[in-house]
Order: structure tokens, then sequence, then C-alpha cells
């Protein structure tokens, strides 16, 4: 019997389309791309917090793109502009980051940085799902929770300055962070748009408001002073989807990001990709 044989250049060919196919995306996830913003706290916060900065390492090394702007409430901006202006520059990020070639956008925000996410899903809906790190920055809560009645007469001043035609020169307010109080100058409208407990900074306002297909994932540590409230607060208000998560950890609010680093890289790669 005659032995077929095939030339030396077929059987390379065919090699070469064997190692493409196996080298080739298999599935529509291998098509995507993670891209992550994240919102540091308030002043003192800053894009140099080093706990968020170990996640944003460690996001980097899972091959997303990752951008960790110094925002409109860091030390060195504390209140630069109002709500609307700090949103059109969240906006900028995120199509920085499509820019770069991400097709998946998430929000990874700590402490007042996540209000502000949740108000750039609810108004835009450009992202694909939320991280909220011990969520902080409460304007409801200084009418309701003992201890912050420097930021509720603080409020109330800036709205009698607006009701009067005063609300665009700058004046003094007052914040509390974390049990420690601090200055605030900025114009009535300005911080109104951050503080007013109907504003689009209030949690419990925007919750009820994000798009369904978004998911958000909710963190909290076992020592932050909002651990007992925040589901109460906006997680219930938050509409039904699937892929929602609530997470208790161990420590307080700054610790958050680093301690639950691993649990949030696993729960992106299952709430974003397909």
């Amino acid at each position: 019997m005659q032995r077929r044989t095939f030339p030396i250049r077929l059987l390379l060919s065919l090699g070469c389309i064997v190692l493409a196919a196996a080298m080739a995306p298999s599935t529509a996830a291998a098509q995507e791309r993670i891209g992550v913003l994240m919102l540091h706290g308030k002043n003192p916060g800053s894009n140099m917090n080093p706990d968020l900065g170990s996640m944003k390492g460690n996001f980097e090394r899972q091959g997303w793109l990752v951008a960790f702007p110094d925002m409109p409430w860091s030390r060195g901006r504390y209140l630069d502009g109002n709500l609307d202006r700090a949103l059109i520059e969240i906006a900028d990020h995120v199509k920085g980051l499509r820019d770069q070639g991400a097709t998946r956008i998430v929000i990874a925000g700590h402490s007042m940085g996540v209000p502000i996410s949740m108000a750039y899903a609810a108004r835009a809906g450009d992202v694909d799902a939320l991280v909220q790190l011990a969520p902080g920055h409460i304007p409801l809560g200084y009418y309701t929770y003992p201890g912050l009645k420097a930021v509720r007469d603080s409020i109330d001043e800036a709205r009698a300055l607006v009701a009067v035609g005063k609300g665009d020169s700058n004046e003094r307010f007052n914040d509390i962070n974390q049990g420690r109080q601090q200055l605030v100058i900025t114009t009535a409208r300005n911080f109104l748009s951050y503080f007013d407990p109907a504003s689009d900074a209030e949690m419990s306002v925007t919750a009820p408001r994000i798009p369904a297909r978004i998911p958000v994932m909710t963190v909290i540590g076992e020592r932050d002073p909002l651990f007992s409230r925040i589901r109460s607060y906006y997680v219930d208000k938050l509409p039904a989807n699937p892929k929602n998560r609530y997470l208790e950890v161990s420590g307080g609010h700054l610790d958050t990001p680093r301690v639950a680093n691993d649990a949030v890289i696993a729960w992106i790669k299952a709430a974003v990709l397909p």
C-alpha cells in the first residue's frame, strides 16, 4: 500500500492554523477589558491614600486599566466647585478609560467617593458596576444622628443665604468627617450641592434611581461608624439585581479597601464579565 505523504509547507500551514486557533479568544470575556475609576474619600482623603493605592496596584496586576484622580473633595481641593462639576470630571475620566480600550467600566468609591459614584450612575448610567467601600458622607444623617448639629446648622445657613440671593459668595461652613470637625470655604450653592439632604450627594436619594442593570457591591467594616446603619440607609433601597452584594469585613473605615481587596476583585470579575 502506498503511504500518503503531505508537503512540508502544508503541514506548517496547518500547524499555524491550529496554533492561532488555540491562542484566539475562546469566549466573549476575552474580548472585554475592565476599566476601574477609583474615587477617594473626602478631606483629608486624596489619591495618595495608601490603602487605595495598594488596591490600585492589585487591579492593575489583573490587567485592568485604572484611573485614580485627585477629586474636588480631596485635601488639596476641598471643596472645589459644585457636584455638577465633579460629575463632569468623572465623565471625563470614564471617557479616558474608554479611549484607552476599556469596554467595561467599574467605579470603586471609598467614603465620600461612594455617594458621588452613585450620583454619577443615577444621572449618567455610563457604568457597568459600582464598588462601594466604607460608604461615607450622609447629608440626611446630619439631621437625624446626634453629634452632627454643627453641619446641620451650616446646611440651614446655606439655605437661608440662597433664599436671600447670597448663594454665590464664598462663606465659611462646617463639616464633620469621622468625628473630626473641619472648615469648608465655598459658596452656599456649592455647599448645598454636596450637603443638602435632598441633593444627589445623598445616598438614600440616588440609590433607588441607579439603573437596575448596574450591580452594586457594598463593603463595610465592623468598626465603621455606619456599620449598623448602612443597610437601611441605602443598601436596601437599591434596585434588585442578582449580582448585588453586601459584605461585612473586619477593620474600620480607612482600611476597608485593603481588607476587602481579594473579595472585590473576585466580585468585579463575576459581575461585569460575560
